[in-house]
């Protein structure tokens, strides 16, 4: 059988934007971000691929994503970036051996109430003005003291989130690092401050640990800016197949809606793909796709299994041909932008019609 909609995964694309990151940030520890099925990639094979290429910690943002890890039997540390949110959770993540990303006093709580015997694991994450989680900084005198009150509990370090930190002449990431570095001066304690925009923008962010997400996966994470030049190689490539060509008129209207009229006599091409596998609907005719290493550019709206392609750029093209929706050579950050949307969202966002396949992985 025939695929209708492939996303070809490149394990080696992630070991080169790994090297991509340790270049960066030559002295710092690295905690990987695999969390939403390592960002649509499949979380078992990207994280086997990244654990082989010596990544430190694994980061995913809940109890769930951790368990199919560890039901994969990987069995690197894995940090919850949400922390747990109940007892029994707290209890499990001790027995996995997960690190627990704690943002409140009542998650203290949860594990405080836990056999004195728990062998914890355990960062805290404190808020510098992004205001989603995070303790207060003024709290910092009081989650010392909660360490000095036990100490059996291994302490990773303190860790925050940059809210700005795509925007390379917004001062305010260099605001949220002072006041990261003045909370904790003089305190003991791992520090982690940077996500992909931040590894990359500001080097006063590449600290003790760093926590790099999209550019893992081989997208740009700065607008303007690209990931080739970057040296990051895009890890996905996605892609469908015509299944018809038409000729029309001038003034012929295509899709639904008509939303999109024949300028000229035209060639149009439906391409197998569509917002049921998530393609968005929000994608605008003139967004480009690839047939025979040119393009050729959306025409209408997308529907939920097809997309109609304008050909005049391609005019060889036949029923069968493959077509490149994104990846080498077709960007996802700048074909997200014609969704007005981001990569992430593009990444995480392919449905379960899509087969997928990983390539290169580890011997």
């Amino acid at each position: 059988m025939i695929p209708r909609v492939t996303a070809t995964i490149d394990l080696s694309a992630l070991r080169n934007n790994l090297g991509v990151v340790r270049r960066l940030a030559p002295a710092s520890r690295v905690m990987a971000a695999v969390k939403a099925d390592a960002y649509g990639h499949g979380a078992v094979p990207v994280s086997r691929t990244l654990v082989a290429a010596g990544v430190d910690v694994l980061a995913v943002a809940c109890l769930e994503e951790a368990m199919t890890l560890r039901q994969a039997r990987v069995q690197a540390p894995i940090a919850l970036l949400e922390g747990v949110i109940s007892g029994e959770e707290a209890a499990q993540a001790v027995y996995e051996q997960l690190q627990i990303v704690v943002h409140d006093h009542w998650q203290i709580a949860l594990l405080e109430s836990l056999p004195a015997s728990a062998r914890l694991s355990l960062w805290f994450k404190l808020d510098t003005g992004m205001h989603r989680l995070g303790f207060p900084l003024a709290d910092v005198p009081r989650l010392v003291e909660t360490l000095q009150r036990h100490p059996g509990w291994d302490f990773q370090g303190w860790m925050t989130h940059l809210a700005c930190a795509d925007e390379p002449d917004n001062p305010f990431t260099g605001e949220q690092i002072g006041r990261f570095d003045a909370a904790l001066r003089g305190i003991a304690g791992a520090r982690s401050i940077a996500n992909s925009a931040g590894l990359i923008a500001w080097p006063q962010a590449r600290v003790d640990w760093v926590r790099p997400g999209l550019a893992l996966y081989g997208c740009s994470p700065l607008p303007g800016v690209s990931a080739a030049s970057l040296g990051l190689r895009p890890a996905m490539r996605l892609e469908s197949r015509l299944i018809a060509v038409r000729e029309y008129a001038a003034g012929e209207g295509v899709g639904y809606g008509l939303a999109y009229r024949c300028p000229e006599r035209m060639r149009i091409g439906v391409v197998a793909v569509g917002y049921a596998d998530g393609m968005h609907r929000a994608f605008r005719s003139g967004t480009p796709v690839m047939i025979r290493r040119r393009r050729a550019y959306l025409a209408g709206r997308v529907s939920m299994d097809m997309i109609t392609v304008d050909l005049r750029e391609v005019p060889d093209a036949t029923v069968g041909d493959p077509v490149l929706l994104w990846g080498d050579g077709l960007p996802a950050e700048r074909i997200a932008e014609w969704a007005g949307t981001l990569s992430y969202e593009l990444l995480c966002g392919l449905t379960q019609r899509v087969h997928f396949r990983h390539l290169n992985g580890a011997d």
